[in-house]
């Protein structure tokens, strides 16, 4: 999986119906609000009543399994709040982690990036039909790309993260500040994959532009535009874009965990079957990467934050909180299927992704992976599900970007009609 993706398909790209008899006997076994009509047009409850034990025993076995050092999962529903946490925020301690932990979110950032063009040309500064090329100049078939193309990722531009020289740089050097403009000379030496609005590809590269589009349009910084128009308003005082030369993390953090060297999480570089084994065995340990300088990842994946902000941010953004009426009924209709042979599969669209995964269920979502650290964020509107998962360790020894990996086990939590596979029992 490519750094800072926003992850597969919820990793539940199919989903069969239960039979007759099963939705006759979930209806009457759930004591849940609202029922709402399923596909075989039998009545059931859209989510489950959830027990608290056993929500938290459940993610600590998926997690187990997963040997994350650390988890946590935030959910939010109509029945209320529950908190799943899991072991450490740093091996060799026992510091249980917690929804006020700072972590890098990753590729959650692109949610923020696409909100602030939105505001932009809500605001008149910028039209989602200019080409890039009017904002920065140098940028291959900039004359043709959109601004809504960067946020679809139907660019084309080589995603920079996916270059060998950058994973060798930060390997050599974990401390080094890298710029924009470094990360797109990067990928402008490369040709584009294909041209402009062709195809879908996720590509880094397409916002780390769109925060030179934000500078250009602001006058001011991405990290001051983020701070003033979106984290100050919706009182996200635990989220922030660091600068560049900041390897920090502010208190209370947790330490980021990866096997291996940054490339594991840059390109779909599977583990060799000795490094899985060693890994599974302890007799190789996982590398602290908390301090890597996150620069490279910019506008395409550099905020910091916690589950607590996280949850009020993807809610606040879903359900019309950030943008007018009008902008929002654009952002809430941008997302497109990815495969055009899968017209009802997994969508991408304005810095979101959005899937219908059941009867009654569907969510717009991101997720967020960099070496140290894996997440997940999405709200479900018609049921009022918020749901933010984060581990502190990048991919598990057999390769699973482990906060999607936890993912079914929390849906199964607490949809009805799910039964999920978890590949973590």
């Amino acid at each position: 999986m490519a750094l800072l993706a926003p992850g597969a398909a919820l990793l539940i790209a199919s989903y069969a119906l239960p039979s007759e008899a099963s939705l006759t006997a979930l209806s009457d076994a759930s004591a849940t609000p609202a029922p709402t009509a399923s596909a075989s047009g039998l009545t059931l409850p859209a989510l489950k009543p959830i027990d608290p034990a056993v929500f938290q025993s459940a993610v600590e076995r998926a997690a187990k399994k997963l040997m994350v050092p650390g988890a946590v999962v935030l959910l939010r529903t109509p029945q209320g709040t529950f908190r799943a946490t899991v072991g450490t925020t740093e091996l060799g301690t026992a510091k249980p982690p917690t929804t006020g932990d700072h972590f890098r979110i990753a590729s959650n950032t692109k949610t923020m990036t696409s909100a602030l063009i939105m505001l932009f040309a809500q605001d008149g500064r910028l039209r989602l039909s200019d080409p890039v090329s009017a904002y920065v100049p140098g940028v291959p078939n900039g004359a043709h790309i959109t601004i809504a193309e960067l946020l679809k990722m139907r660019s084309g531009l080589y995603n920079y993260t996916n270059a060998p020289e950058l994973a060798a740089t930060m390997d050599a050097d974990p401390g080094k500040a890298l710029t924009p403009q470094a990360m797109l000379d990067i990928a402008f030496r490369r040709p584009p994959n294909f041209a402009p609005d062709a195809s879908y590809e996720y590509s880094n590269t397409n916002y780390a532009l769109l925060g030179l589009v934000a500078e250009k349009a602001g006058g001011h910084p991405p990290a001051q535009q983020f701070r003033d128009r979106l984290f100050a308003p919706l009182g996200l005082a635990g989220t922030s874009l660091p600068a560049a030369d900041d390897l920090s993390l502010p208190t209370p953090y947790s330490h980021g965990y990866m096997y291996g060297g940054s490339a594991y999480a840059l390109v779909d570089r599977p583990y060799p079957a000795d490094v899985q084994a060693a890994a599974r065995s302890g007799k190789l340990r996982p590398v602290d990467y908390t301090h890597q300088n996150p620069s490279y990842a910019t506008t395409a994946g550099g905020v910091i934050s916690t589950a607590d902000d996280l949850a009020i941010w993807i809610r606040a953004l879903v359900t019309g909180k950030v943008l007018t009426p009008a902008f929002q009924q654009q952002w809430l209709h941008s997302p497109q299927a990815e495969d055009p042979a899968a017209p009802d599969g997994k969508k991408y669209g304005y810095g979101i992704a959005y899937q219908r995964f059941g009867p009654n269920a569907s969510m717009y979502y991101h997720g967020g992976e960099l070496p140290g650290f894996n997440s997940f964020i999405g709200h479900d509107p018609d049921n009022e599900v918020t749901l933010v998962i984060w581990t502190n360790l990048t991919l598990s020894p057999d390769g699973k970007p482990t906060a999607q990996a936890l993912l079914p086990t929390a849906l199964n939590q607490v949809y009805a009609g799910l039964s999920l596979p978890t590949g973590t029992d």
